[in-house]
């Protein structure tokens, strides 16, 4: 068994701290294999030796102020300084000094313990450094932003929500800290969604108005998106608003100006039907193919001015399209999946629809008892590709025109022209028949 003395003899030659023992003058009186290694001196260079060889010129008073400071019985605790390797490398290391006593308890010098403090400090740094760029990002962003724990108790906002609110970091604490700023007509709306979303950890997007410090509102796209750990966990949400108030201002703008175009145009589509009316007042059957031409016109703008020129459901289209036929002897039904149309095919096929129940009123199965139009398209999902087919049943039998006019035009060759559209009207005697294969579906 170890004697006590070889026992912490054994301790100090094994830990990986550098120790060393100095008098009240700084003499080095004892120097372990850690400091051997740490600082590249062996204990036979260093023994009785001053310790301040140590120091660095910025620091070289430090030894002697803590030499004071132990003097007094002072035990000094952990600190971070710098040292010099012997081969005058600069070190950082942390370090503690307490008083070494004789057996009369008489302080006779100073026991210093010491680390290399090299990769924490880089640790540290990195870790300020990260801590320094998020919060130049988060109080630089235009959007309010702010951070909440797993359930919902939001714990920091940044600079921008306090800018908008008034209001400063001890007034905004908790799940609830938003009501005051909600507008009343959509707060229950906000605070249900909010709950949800703590409760399912899905994120969450909506679009409301909150009050500023000068008491108007404005409108903001909020989204909260979860942060999870390693096990899929949430931890944290991190949620911003987007003032979003001028953009609706500018598409309110826009759609006011979208409804008075589609008003003009219209009122000029009626001058112009005036127009053909007068120009043509013999000719009753061409002043009706017109003015069939101009409603549906008229119908495709307003489908296209509501939707803001944006995509078209086909749905929507044939529903709008045909409704002037409802009353038909015969019957017409339509199904297909959902997809939506560009405007421009939007327009063409409109057109196309509106011309074949059009004829079809006159000649074919819309004008006769047990008469059945079948409308049916096929489109895939994600890809521009379009089918569209009209189908007569159990009307009058059909027979090849004689001529082609402007009617045949709208049809299939426009369709051709601009959707660069596939193109075919079989006149089956069974029932007309007519299809469209193209690139018309709206790809976003």
């Amino acid at each position: 068994m170890l004697e006590p003395f070889d026992h912490y003899a054994a301790l100090i030659n094994g830990t990986d701290d550098a120790i060393i023992a100095k008098d009240l003058t700084g003499r080095v009186l004892a120097w372990n294999p850690a400091a051997e290694k740490m600082f590249g001196y062996m204990a036979e260079e260093m023994v009785g030796q001053p310790v301040h060889i140590l120091l660095p010129p910025e620091v070289m008073d430090e030894e002697d102020r803590m030499i004071e400071r132990v003097r007094t019985g002072e035990k000094v605790g952990h600190f971070f300084t710098r040292r010099l390797h012997k081969s005058g490398r600069l070190l950082h290391i942390s370090m503690t000094a307490a008083p070494i006593r004789n057996s009369a308890g008489e302080i006779t010098g100073v026991t210093s313990i010491m680390r290399d403090a090299t990769e924490y400090l880089a640790r540290d740094n990195r870790l300020r450094e990260s801590e320094a760029r998020f919060r130049m990002m988060a109080e630089n962003i235009s959007q309010l932003a702010w951070i909440a724990e797993a359930d919902g108790n939001i714990i920091w906002y940044n600079r921008r929500w306090y800018d908008y609110t008034g209001t400063n970091m001890f007034e905004m604490q908790g799940e609830e800290s938003w009501g005051p700023f909600l507008h009343p007509d959509h707060a229950q709306r906000v605070r249900d969604g909010l709950k949800n979303c703590w409760k399912s950890g899905e994120e969450w997007e909506d679009t409301f108005p909150m009050r500023g410090v000068a008491g108007h509102y404005s409108w903001f796209l909020t989204r909260a998106k979860p942060i999870r750990d390693g096990e899929d966990r949430v931890i944290y949400w991190f949620g911003t608003h987007t003032d979003i108030t001028e953009q609706r201002e500018q598409e309110e703008q826009i759609r006011l100006l979208l409804m008075e175009v589609n008003h003009r145009s219209k009122n000029m589509l009626t001058t112009v039907q005036a127009l053909a009316r007068r120009s043509a007042k013999d000719d009753k059957g061409f002043i009706a193919r017109f003015e069939d031409r101009v409603r549906s016109l008229a119908v495709n703008q307003d489908i296209l001015v509501r939707r803001e020129w944006r995509e078209v459901p086909v749905a929507e289209l044939v529903r709008l399209q045909l409704s002037f036929i409802e009353g038909a002897a015969g019957e017409f039904t339509f199904d297909g999946p959902e997809c939506a149309l560009s405007p421009r095919s939007a327009e063409v096929i409109g057109m196309a629809l509106h011309e074949l129940a059009t004829n079809s009123l006159k000649y074919g199965a819309l004008s006769a008892d047990g008469g059945h139009v079948t409308i049916h398209w096929e489109c895939v999902d994600g890809e521009p590709d379009f089918l569209i087919r009209w189908e007569e049943s159990g009307g009058p039998p059909v027979t090849m025109p004689e001529h082609h006019g402007f009617g045949t035009t709208l049809i299939c060759d426009v369709p051709r022209h601009n959707l660069g559209a596939e193109v075919e009207l079989d006149y089956r005697r069974e029932g007309l028949c007519w299809s469209l294969k193209g690139k018309c579906c709206r790809i976003d």
